[in-house]
């Protein structure tokens, strides 16, 4: 059926009783969760992962909305286990998590501008793209309003120097060393890279700006939040890594710290076989980049005195790499984080 308010509450008047299941909570399956929630019926998903596997379950391989459909009904038929409950938060959540989305939306669009234009500057002159840093607003200024190494060239290093002004002037010169020693490609060449480079370098800059701004507007929006407000008197946890916890986990989901740091992919499998017991590499569910976030925010207590700090130094004193060693920090926080966010309460040494 088309997925239409009208359509969706005709099926539903007549599924007094039923469960809804949806295998995305958002997009595709945000009207059909909002028209059940009105109706008053029980909704739950199926999640993405789940749903792929369970249809190497069913004969064909084909992928079709019907075919599709069988699958979600049949395994929350059959395997209810695979089912989690429908999130409900509230509209500031909501909101944050949509912002969080964007942003996050933004800094790919951002690396995937910047391997394009590190691509054209490799083809054009090797020695500048080697110099070149592209997380630096001025270089981004230059190649935004000039362009690329040989439109810097014809500008002269009077002209590409001034918009660089604040910078490293060793690195300036460094990066103008390298364009006169190179070999200047052919003019048609050279005109094309040119606007390709600054439609690039103005996108980058916006991209950026734009995750910068959505950063402080998701701040702004957790400002009174309980939970984000808890989260920030844990050691290493600042603005970034709150506002991600908050918008990204549903604690009533996890019955205990230990679900929450599998789906975090900061605990290790375990493989059980009659008498042989052993821990794999983590599992590969659940959200990579707070993931990330959670082991890299440890830094920060490498050399601290919490017992955080403790623990670090503990397992690299029995061997551990520092990256290893990271993540036993995190995944002995998050001990500390799930108990903050089931009671929300400040975090206590």
């Amino acid at each position: 059926m088309a997925n239409r308010e009208k359509d969706i509450d005709a099926l539903l008047s007549r599924a007094e009783g039923a469960l809804v299941v949806v295998d995305q909570i958002r997009n595709i399956g945000t009207l059909v969760l909002r028209r059940a929630k009105l109706a008053g019926l029980d909704a739950a998903y199926l999640p993405g992962l789940a749903a792929h596997g369970a249809a190497k379950l069913f004969g064909g391989d084909v992928k079709t909305d019907e075919r599709d459909a069988m699958v979600i009904a049949k395994t929350a038929l059959g395997v209810p286990d695979a089912l989690l409950p429908a999130p409900e938060k509230s509209a500031t959540i909501d909101a944050a998590r949509s912002m969080a989305s964007q942003r996050d939306h933004m800094v790919a669009c951002s690396t995937r501008d910047k391997d394009r234009l590190r691509s054209i500057l490799l083809g054009s002159c090797p020695a500048f793209e080697a110099l070149i840093d592209l997380s630096d607003r001025h270089r981004l200024a230059v190649l935004e309003r000039i362009g690329g190494p040989w439109a810097i060239a014809d500008a002269g290093k009077a002209r590409s120097g001034a918009m660089t002004r604040g910078a490293d002037g060793s690195k300036v010169d460094a990066a103008w060393d390298a364009i006169m020693a190179s070999t200047r490609p052919e003019d048609p060449l050279v005109a094309a890279e040119n606007r390709h480079i600054r439609t690039l370098a103005r996108r980058i800059g916006g991209s950026r700006e734009e995750a910068e701004a959505l950063d402080a507007l998701i701040a702004e929006a957790l400002e009174d939040d309980p939970v984000c407000a808890c989260l920030l008197t844990v050691p290493g946890i600042g603005p970034r890594t709150a506002s991600e916890l908050v918008v990204s986990i549903d604690i009533d989901d996890f019955p205990d710290h230990d679900h929450l740091a599998s789906y975090r992919r900061i605990a290790p499998k375990v493989r059980r076989s009659g008498a042989s017991v052993s821990s794999t590499s983590a599992s590969k569910r659940g959200n990579k980049g707070l993931k990330n976030l959670l082991i890299f925010s440890c830094n920060s207590l490498t050399r601290s005195r919490s017992r955080f700090g403790e623990h670090y130094r503990n397992c690299r004193a029995r061997g551990m790499c520092h990256k290893a060693a990271l993540k036993a920090v995190a995944r002995k926080r998050i001990k500390a984080i799930y108990a903050i966010m089931r009671d929300k309460v400040p975090y206590a040494a």
